[in-house]
């Protein structure tokens, strides 16, 4: 989730590490569009920042810990696809020992890393890094959880009250589907309502083995629609679903999900992938 709603950025967690000759800033936000994780590196020279979206939380903890724990002298880098946006994870070394440096790269903002020292001893640093994910991460689940928790109070006020009838609160019920419901991929996740209401165009992009999967909301004069394109090297094709297909569509895949969820079981998620160290 990007920060670009300026003075509606409200703070919600500010951790501070120092890792050697660097400090690292991690402060969790929230604006209208969501929370996210800024987290910045900070030298006497240079400064840089990568957003993390709220729901790549967990996944950087998960890595982290991968890096923490491996007992391999060479590593594997990842990647990581969260919405819009790839995370490279790449071990290096030099000089002054072992390093993990994380890339983000999006369509939105210009690539930026972060560099954090694995530390002296026993990747300390790295340790310590993922601790304070660890915890942002908790905090995160409990802020999520106290909103679930004053939402249902909301509710049930509302519901109590003589002052609102029942047909107001079911036309316009802000509850999300139950999630037995609905069962959709981190990374392809559907748009909210207000975003579909609003005419405003979302995009979500799945990488699968070697190929990325865009999925763009739009609408032109014939009513909403969902591009979806496939991208394959310099090859891309589309198919255009309206809206009024969405439902069917989604079944459908479900279903085939489910016929071969025995072939699947398992295998690991999409989401993370590990590479050849690249050379970038």
């Amino acid at each position: 989730m990007e920060s670009n709603s300026g003075g509606n950025d409200v703070e919600l967690l500010c951790k501070t590490l120092q890792v050697e000759h660097k400090l690292f800033y991690f402060d969790l936000k929230e604006n209208p569009r969501g929370r996210y994780l800024k987290i910045s590196e900070k030298t006497s020279a240079t400064r840089s920042t990568i957003i993390v979206p709220s729901n790549g939380i967990s996944w950087f903890l998960d890595l982290f810990n991968y890096y923490v724990n491996s007992d391999e002298q060479d590593f594997f880098s990842k990647e990581l696809q969260l919405d819009a946006k790839v995370f490279y994870f790449d071990v290096g070394e030099n000089r002054r020992g072992r390093f993990l440096k994380v890339s983000e790269a999006s369509m939105s903002r210009n690539r930026s890393t972060i560099i954090i020292p694995a530390g002296s001893t026993r990747d300390e640093g790295w340790a310590a890094f993922r601790n304070i994910l660890a915890e942002i991460n908790e905090a995160l689940r409990i802020f999520i959880m106290s909103n679930q928790q004053n939402s249902e109070a909301s509710e049930r006020i509302v519901g109590l009250s003589d002052d609102v009838g029942a047909g107001f609160i079911a036309g316009h019920s802000t509850q999300t589907a139950p999630s037995s419901e609905i069962t959709v991929d981190r990374s392809a996740e559907l748009p909210a309502q207000d975003e579909i209401s609003g005419n405003v165009g979302a995009s979500k992009v799945i990488r699968v083995d070697q190929k990325r999967f865009f999925f763009d909301l739009g609408s032109n004069n014939r009513g909403h629609f969902l591009r979806i394109s496939e991208v394959a090297g310099s090859d891309r094709s589309s198919i255009i679903l309206p809206l009024s297909g969405l439902k069917q569509f989604y079944e459908m895949v479900g279903h085939f999900v489910e016929i071969t969820k025995d072939r699947i079981e398992g295998m690991a998620s999409a989401n993370v992938r590990t590479v050849d160290p690249p050379q970038r």
